[in-house]
């Protein structure tokens, strides 16, 4: 099993490239089940979690071929005339709880789909009740059975109908959105997710030929069509890469410029941390962010975790690492997961003064943190982790990085292009 190894101190300057959104590529990639002709998808990372998609896709007769490229020049062709197979097994499943969102393409084209309960990070309970009770409601028969979600969709095919989410749900709302497209009649989706990764795929639906109303908004009509046809889509920048090292130009002191990005996809990121004390200017024209700090040390804010358009929570524990040296106590409140401070026990490790109290962690800036041998718990801990070792004294050894690899595409390498004292080893 691999180790990063950092030694701190060091602050970054260069030219850091963007990838693909991974949680906007994984929905795209499983609405190619949606056609019999070719989706091909461009500035697709190269991830652990983009690996198990296509490996799941291929179980259920999709052809994927990628070309190798990274960046924009990424491609990747999936095509699927005939789907051979419905079963989504556990062996694939289980590596990646994004592997549910194949269930509304196959009941929409296939008529039939058995997935199997997913898995992914432990960082709290994620159910996939709304994503049934969405199928149901759109005509879907569904049972539970040995661990596996088997639903089926009446003779005729699935119904249009009004789905109305109880609460936010991003993977929910994919599901949906997804399995709408080939309903007959209309669906609408009500208290739909907004973020960009959902924005993402509805536009890439319409590029197929779905016909999709109120996109960026909590309200999605879709007029079922009765087929979609092949297209060529480039996945949206990574808002959570973007923000994440953004924070790695301010908790070292140094500048770095984030190319094939958009302030956009950040605002409410980039407003906390210009409270703390962080310069970002955005380049519309070059697509790129200037992030550096402005003079003296980092300021302490309070947060709170909320659904897009508030803070993600895919950027508090990247935040908690950056508030462990600012000036000042700060407060996080976690809204969406009930065990996403499980990296709080290992920044202690490294000298943070951070203390959680229920769903709300208050965090005492020290002025440096030290090196230690840290194991990361899930994706985004891990990146944390890294973020504090790259301001630590010493040499600092993070584990279990196989994490890392599901969401972040070569950072070990994009931070030591910036001057980052960070390599890749065998434990």
């Amino acid at each position: 099993m691999d180790q990063i190894l950092i030694r701190g101190g060091v602050p970054l300057d260069g030219t850091i490239q963007i990838s693909g959104a991974k949680n906007a590529g994984l929905p795209l990639m499983a609405a190619s089940l949606l056609s019999a002709e070719s989706l091909t998808l461009t500035n697709l990372p190269d991830l652990a979690d983009i690996a198990s998609m296509a490996s799941l896709l291929e179980s259920l007769g999709v052809d994927v071929h990628r070309n190798g490229g990274e960046g924009p020049l990424s491609m990747c062709r999936m095509t699927v005339p005939t789907i051979t197979e419905t079963t989504a097994p556990y062996e694939l499943v289980r590596k990646m709880r994004a592997s549910v969102l194949v269930l509304g393409p196959l009941l929409a084209r296939a008529g039939h789909a058995r997935v199997s309960l997913p898995g992914g990070c432990a960082i709290g309970t994620r159910p996939v009740d709304l994503h049934l009770k969405a199928m149901q409601q759109l005509g879907a028969d569904i049972t539970l059975e040995e661990g596996y979600v088997d639903a089926r969709a009446p003779d005729c095919g699935l119904k249009g109908g009004h789905i109305v989410f109880p609460f936010v749900t991003v993977g929910g709302t994919e599901n949906a959105l997804m399995a709408a497209t080939l309903a007959e009649g209309e669906t609408v989706i009500s208290n739909a997710a907004r973020e960009p990764e959902i924005t993402d795929l509805a536009h890439c639906l319409v590029a197929m030929g779905a016909q999709i109303e109120g996109i960026g908004t909590d309200t999605l009509k879709v007029q079922g069509v009765s087929s979609l046809h092949g297209a060529e889509y480039a996945v949206v920048p990574d808002r959570i890469e973007t923000g994440s090292y953004a924070v790695a130009a301010a908790i070292t002191g140094g500048e770095l410029k984030l190319t094939g990005t958009r302030l956009d996809l950040i605002e409410s990121v980039a407003e906390v941390l210009t409270q703390c004390g962080v310069d970002i200017v955005e380049d519309r024209e070059a697509g790129s962010l200037m992030v550096s700090r402005t003079n003296g040390r980092l300021r302490g804010v309070d947060i709170m975790t909320e659904p897009y358009p508030g803070f993600p929570t895919d950027m508090q524990a990247q935040l908690m690492a950056l508030l462990s040296v600012a000036d000042g106590a700060s407060m996080i409140t976690e809204s969406i997961f009930e065990n996403r401070f499980m990296h709080v026990p290992e920044l202690c490790r490294m000298g943070a003064n951070i203390n959680v109290h229920g769903a709300s962690a208050i965090v005492r800036g020290v002025e440096q943190l030290s090196a230690a041998p840290v194991m990361a718990t899930d994706l985004r801990a891990s990146v944390s982790l890294v973020l504090a070792g790259l301001t630590a004294s010493d040499e600092t050894v993070v584990s279990r990085v196989y994490h890392l690899d599901r969401g972040y595409e070569r950072l070990p390498e994009k931070l030591a292009a910036c001057g980052a004292h960070i390599t890749r080893a065998s434990e």
